[in-house]
């Protein structure tokens, strides 16, 4: 049996953008990383590597999960701490993109590695053979290329790249690591300039702007079309240049140059002239303040190259245009692209056309299969359906037939013919419920059978595949109660974005029930996000008629379900990815146990639209506050808890969902979020195998009237000062009350019904007030909030 491979220790050598972020990353995940640098030529010779991990703290968005992370980044030299690189199970070098500055790196640290130790180049698009080429034949075996995407905490991908010593058990064992320790997907791509991602997605960047000059349509006017509306960040084509930088995007159109000369879109394998023009003043994009954009105050300009100089950005999507690509049909979208004679329309169908065509004619080059391609292309450039499963969905055949029609009209970039399997007669697409089209095989090639796999009940899918839907308890319009076939019952929110309403109370309430009658446990689980919280939508019928006896029924039926989760016969587990906020918030906090996804945005935010959390928010944060106090000193605990929620702050991790008591000690996170349900099942198991019994009700001391008094007198202060309006004096106030347990003695014991009612009544009492009215209102229509 094959040993365990355990990542105890990481160095990355480099402490630049992408090294830094790197060793960030692994700290979020707990993993102790080691960061290297140039020694410093003067003062401390870790001055260079500390100088990079002070910059971690003023990105955006921050690539530490919690501040406190950035202490365990052990900072080094390559002068004086090489030897520390026997120690680490694991190295990944992310110097500068240059064969000769790699390769004397290789030599200067190739004597200081453990005989085990895997050595991994973070490499963009540079030959991993060539890499290999100056290490020792003891260190080839363990070498490989990994390549993270920018930013590496956020952005999902990793490509993995063997070279031809590369020991595949290793490749096996890094790839469990990225997936469940750092949270990654993980693609396998061959060894050839920018791998999958960046070729196919450089690529389209190139198609893109060529046929934008070629149509006649400005930087923003090709930004509005090829951003949301095709399915793509808002940052499109122009904008994601900007943000990645002009040099960095040169520099690998230029890689693509130097090492694809028989390529037969070589032509096109060139920085575009308006582009080189940036380059060579310095207009870098955002990095620089200016590109294709710059900001002038608040307003954004776009490069006019006509003009060569800026104009106000206010490029728009045609109407006939935008109608056609908000066709539901795709063969009917494209269809209708293609027929056009709108110079937008046939800028979209050329750009698909000929992406495509490109991706045909190389997916047998450089990757595995077509499966690969979609998700490189979703995980490392954000978008919603990768090129082969847009090509599918709008009828395989069809498009096919008019990319060869254009190839023979000479409108394609290239002329070269497509691939012999892509015409085959019974071909529908390259993805089936029985895996995806592998051009080497020739045959559909099945998901990876690695164990790590099998901790994902439902993966990222591509077009065609099919997930188990499990086996239906009940359902209803707002949730479907459901299991696996294990004994645990899953409730799941269909609502949008999952907010709570009356519906979803009474579906929950009824999955409680079941759980304890039938199921050894509960997991609430979905996709992201867990829940924008309560529907205010639905309140609003009986708030306009001023039915306040119906709303605080409401209200109640939400505490009492809350309630339900924490005292339930059977363990109650909550999944969380995405937004959890409110009453989306609540629940977790209420549940035997939670876990959550690293990327989980957790907040009790009902001041933004002039309430208080009434879900049990303020009663559980008034129970752990008592629960965590210092010395007996309970005040400071409610005041750090009163100034989250007075200011509705959001956590940026669910790390910092922790310290603002949001999630428990016992709560779990973990950084996959694919992995969720496997892991809230596993919670749910070892409760239930463990005898669980669920808490039993106690009293609880609360700050009482000091605690109110104190809190108000700062509050007086702010609106004193014109910081807070008399409205956010109001709801604060009343926050206060019930996070201090009202009017009662200092270190008064209360139980869990007595802030219950202090919540009901002050939630009910604002919802009266016209200005919160106006609040929810604003909300509602705008999705921003008001100050009033």
């Amino acid at each position: 049996m094959a040993s365990q491979f355990l990542v105890k220790k990481v160095a990355v050598l480099g402490a630049g953008v992408m090294g830094a972020q790197i060793a960030a990353h692994l700290v979020n995940a707990n993993v102790q990383a080691i960061l290297f640098e140039l020694a410093a030529k003067e003062g401390d010779p870790n001055g260079n590597v500390l100088k990079a991990i002070d910059g971690l703290k003023k990105l955006e968005p921050s690539p530490i999960a919690s501040s406190e992370k950035l202490n365990h980044i052990t900072p080094a030299n390559y002068d004086q701490h090489l030897e520390m690189l026997k120690d680490c199970d694991l190295i990944i070098e992310a110097v500068a993109e240059r064969l000769d500055i790699k390769k004397a790196l290789y030599e200067r640290i190739a004597p200081h590695t453990g005989d085990k130790t895997i050595f991994a180049s973070n490499t963009s698009g540079l030959s991993i053979t060539s890499l290999a080429g100056v290490l020792p034949e003891a260190l080839k075996s363990h070498f490989c290329g990994i390549h993270f995407f920018n930013p590496p905490r956020y952005m999902t991908l990793v490509e993995l790249i063997p070279q031809a010593a590369t020991d595949p058990l290793i490749l096996d064992q890094l790839e469990t690591f990225l997936v469940t320790t750092l949270g990654k997907g993980v693609v396998r791509a061959k060894d050839t300039p920018n791998f999958i991602a960046n070729r196919v997605g450089t690529f389209s960047i190139l198609a893109t702007m060529h046929h934008g000059e070629a149509h006649g349509l400005g930087f923003d006017e090709v930004d509005a079309l090829t951003g949301p509306l095709l399915g793509r960040p808002k940052s499109a084509t122009f904008r994601t240049a900007d943000v990645v930088g002009l040099d960095t995007l040169a520099h690998v159109i230029n890689t693509m140059k130097d090492g694809l000369p028989n390529d037969p879109w070589h032509d096109y394998y060139k920085v575009p002239a308006v582009m080189q023009a940036l380059i060579s003043k310095g207009a870098l994009g955002q990095k620089s303040k200016a590109g294709f954009y710059r900001k002038l105050g608040k307003e954004i300009e776009v490069l006019d190259p006509k003009k060569q100089d800026y104009r106000v950005s206010g490029g728009e999507t045609k109407p006939d245009v935008k109608a056609i690509l908000k066709e539901k049909n795709p063969a009917e979208k494209f269809a209708k692209l293609r027929a056009s004679n709108d110079p937008q329309a046939q800028f979209l169908w050329a750009c698909f056309r000929d992406v495509f065509h490109y991706c045909a004619v190389h997916l047998e080059s450089i990757a595995d299969n077509a499966r690969d391609v979609d998700l490189a292309i979703r995980w490392g450039f954000g978008w919603n359906t990768g090129p082969f499963e847009t090509w599918q969905a709008a009828g395989w055949q069809q498009i096919a037939k008019w990319i060869n029609e254009d190839i023979a009209a000479g409108k394609t970039m290239a002329k070269v013919p497509l691939p012999a399997w892509v015409t085959e007669s019974s071909r529908q697409g390259v993805h089936d419920a029985n895996g995806s089209w592998s051009p080497v095989t020739k045959k559909n090639q099945a998901r990876s059978t690695l164990p790590v796999y099998q901790r994902q009940a439902f993966p990222d899918t591509v077009l065609g595949e099919k997930r188990d839907a499990g086996t239906t308890i009940f359902e209803t319009d707002a949730l479907r109660c459901w299991h696996t076939g294990d004994g645990i019952a899953i409730a799941s929110f269909k609502s949008k974005m999952h907010a709570i309403g009356e519906d979803v109370l009474d579906g929950l309430q009824r999955a409680i029930k079941e759980a304890e009658q039938n199921y050894t446990g509960l997991v609430i689980w979905h996709e992201a996000p867990f829940s924008v919280g309560a529907n205010l939508m639905s309140m609003a019928p009986a708030l306009m008629m001023g039915q306040w006896t119906k709303i605080e029924a409401v209200v109640a039926k939400f505490q009492q379900t809350a309630q339900m989760l924490k005292y339930a016969m059977v363990p109650t587990v909550t999944a969380i990815q995405g937004m959890a906020l409110g009453g989306g918030c609540e629940f977790p906090m209420h549940s035997t146990k939670a876990v959550a996804a690293l990327e989980s945005y957790m907040g009790l935010v009902e001041t933004s639209v002039g309430l208080i959390p009434a879900g049990g928010g303020c009663k559980e944060i008034a129970v752990r506050s008592a629960r965590t106090a210092k010395g007996g000193e309970l005040f400071p605990a409610i005041q750090r808890a009163f100034q989250t929620i007075a200011m509705a702050e959001v956590s940026k991790s669910a790390t910092q969902a922790r310290s603002y008591n949001y999630l428990r000690p016992r709560d779990t996170v973990i950084m996959n979020a694919f992995e969720l349900l496997h892991v809230a099942k596993s919670e749910v198991r070892a409760l239930s195998e463990s005898g669980y019994r669920p808490p039993l009700p106690k009293q609880f001391p609360v700050a009482g009237k000091t605690g109110i008094a104190t809190l108000k007198m700062m509050l007086v202060n702010m609106r004193d000062g014109s910081f807070i309006s008399a409205h956010d004096f109001e709801v604060s106030s009343r926050l206060a009350d019930a996070l201090c347990g009202g009017e009662v003695e200092a270190g008064s014991l209360v139980d869990e019904d007595w802030i219950l009612k202090l919540e009901r009544k002050h939630f009910v009492e604002l919802l009266k007030n016209p200005k919160t009215q106006a609040r929810i209102k604003h909300t509602l229509e705008t999705g921003k909030p008001l100050r009033n």
